[in-house]
């Protein structure tokens, strides 16, 4: 009975590093983010900490924005016994779907502090999902 309840006790401290892993890497491979709006244009940030404006590439296509990027490791490990690091590094991809009064073709990136911020202004009112007749050419 005392082995069991000595595995038992053993095991889950064993595995406590790892428990939380999948859900770290998980915000990681989607960076935390939040989007708003007001009336000229809608914000994205991203939380991009660690990662430099030349490992990040903004792309705009079918009425989609997709940010990715790289957050590059500088550790060195000259003899050095590591228990735990929380520090992540690796690629990341987030994507989100524009709404139909976004231009994208005036979409701007800034980033400052580890945070990405896109700002997409919004269509003229008669711009957006307006129904506009098509001339026929002749020939």
């Amino acid at each position: 009975m005392v082995e069991k309840s000595l595995a038992s006790s053993f095991w889950p401290s064993i595995y406590e590093p790892f428990r939380s892993f999948g859900a770290r890497l998980a915000e990681w491979v989607a960076p935390a983010s939040e989007a708003s709006s007001d009336d000229r244009v809608y914000r994205i940030a991203m939380e991009l900490p660690g990662v430099e404006e030349k490992d990040i590439d903004i792309t705009t296509n079918e009425g989609m924005v997709t940010v990715k990027g790289e957050k590059r490791t500088s550790r060195e490990e000259k003899g050095e016994t590591w228990y735990f690091s929380e520090r992540q590094f690796g690629s990341f991809s987030r994507s989100f779907r524009l709404p139909a009064d976004a231009d994208a073709a005036k979409i701007e990136a800034h980033l400052k502090d580890g945070v990405l911020t896109l700002t997409v202004p919004k269509l003229a009112p008669d711009a957006a999902g307006k129904a506009r007749k098509v001339p026929i050419g002749k020939g």
